[in-house]
């Protein structure tokens, strides 16, 4: 199963789920058409966006083993 960490680049997250977009864009972060989603990581795209980084991981792994099951 994939798995998404707060360490993967933003567009590299894209390439896991394309679904995944939706929750960034769910949460304020349009991060999906950004020029820094080229080099920024999932954590700091939710430390500039005040999220909570585990919270949003658990979210989109939980989106994705949906996806599995």
């Amino acid at each position: 199963m994939k798995t998404v960490t707060k360490d993967m680049i933003i567009t590299d997250l894209l390439q896991v789920d394309r679904g995944l977009a939706a929750i960034l864009m769910s949460h304020g972060m349009n991060c999906v058409g950004c020029p820094a989603a080229q080099g920024e990581t999932l954590e700091e795209a939710a430390i500039g966006h005040g999220m909570d980084i585990d919270s949003l991981i658990n979210e989109m792994n939980e989106f994705l083993a949906g996806q599995t099951a």
